[in-house]
């Protein structure tokens, strides 16, 4: 049962994250909806590894499939951008013009590895 709460929860975030890129030309919708997509993808991070112990199965790198390795580096790839979107977002919405391209490239690079996080999650989850 958590697999398809889990599944629907990153299902939800996937069409916020879209959303919030698709709306970046306003700064207010694109702001909320990107901290609000980053905080809840964290949170199930947490949820995932309260119910599953994720980091202790991750550990074990050479038992686990190679798809689920490759899920696993995706979505702590993607939990790390976060907080450079973060940085970056923050710097730009306090004037700092200079780092927009960093942030774009950021943006795009993190929007890239979750929608492979959300598609190798079909495969990798057991």
């Amino acid at each position: 049962m958590s697999t398809i709460i889990f599944q629907i929860q990153s299902t939800l975030i996937v069409i916020l994250l879209i959303f919030g890129v698709y709306k970046r030309k306003n700064r207010q919708i694109h702001i909320k909806t990107m901290y609000t997509t980053i905080i809840w993808d964290i949170l199930l991070v947490l949820q995932i590894e309260l119910t599953r112990g994720a980091i202790n199965k991750a550990s074990k790198v050479i038992e686990n499939p190679m798809l689920l390795n490759i899920h696993v580096s995706l979505a702590l790839t993607t939990v790390l951008l976060y907080f450079a979107m973060l940085f970056t977002g923050n710097k730009l919405k306090k004037g700092f013009e200079s780092i927009r391209t960093q942030h774009m490239f950021l943006g795009w690079t993190t929007l890239t590895l979750r929608l492979l996080t959300y598609i190798t999650s079909f495969g990798a989850v057991s």
